[in-house]
């Protein structure tokens, strides 16, 4: 399975269509992070950043999935001992891209966003957070892939309305209802995000799951 997920991770960046998810995360940080942010806005900046990049991760994850032929697809699966096995390799090879562009956006946030240094305790609760975003990513494009929609223009419009919606529901909704975006925006601003990350992770994690989970299941019913 490790090794399959390698494989696609390969294809994915010889296939070049890394470089389209590239340029989104380029163009999208050089806008968020033009300037530096005041001193004491550390933790807002970095949140910022990680909840606007869920869309360009989503479209690393699905250009991912959908970089291996369909027929390709069946014979991985034969190769390597069934249909669970061939769809937990390619989440992991989706996850694994999407936490380098995570990385990423931390690392230019840490640059060129701020000007201080944060503390320990929002450094790592930033970084939780990228992490819960590249997972948030890996979900939604699993999530509207080719082999779960087959349209291509059902497929990029289910992404954006998707992400729409994750923030809509956050912002006028109780936090439990759907990936609370908004909420880890709210906490940074208002310097409670090392506090209120056990809660908000929870709630993240566990609507993640439950996408990762109906794509698998789609994925068997679909096979």
């Amino acid at each position: 399975m490790i090794a399959l997920a390698g494989y696609r991770v390969a294809a994915y960046v010889r296939s070049h269509r890394v470089y389209q998810a590239l340029l989104l995360a380029f163009a999208l940080l050089a806008i968020l992070h033009g300037s530096r942010a005041p001193a004491g806005e550390e933790g807002s900046v970095l949140a910022d950043g990680a909840v606007l990049l869920v869309p360009v991760l989503a479209w690393a994850a699905r250009s991912l999935l959908d970089t291996e032929p369909d027929r390709q697809r069946e014979m991985s699966a034969v190769l390597v001992g069934g249909r669970g096995k061939e769809v937990a390799a390619g989440l992991l090879a989706a996850f694994a891209v999407c936490a380098a562009f995570a990385a990423l956006g931390m690392g230019w946030a840490l640059l060129l966003g701020i000007t201080r240094w944060p503390s320990g305790g929002v450094l790592g609760a930033a970084a939780l957070l990228y992490a819960v975003s590249a997972l948030t990513g890996t979900a939604l494009g699993a999530l509207t892939s080719r082999a779960v929609l087959p349209s291509p223009a059902v497929s990029i419009m289910t992404l954006v309305l998707g992400y729409l919606a994750m923030l809509l529901l956050s912002a006028m909704a109780p936090e439990w209802l759907t990936v609370p975006l908004i909420s880890w925006m709210r906490a940074a601003s208002s310097g409670e995000l090392a506090v209120r990350l056990p809660e908000l992770g929870a709630i993240s994690l566990v609507w993640c799951a439950v996408g990762l989970a109906a794509y698998a299941r789609l994925r068997h019913r679909r096979a």
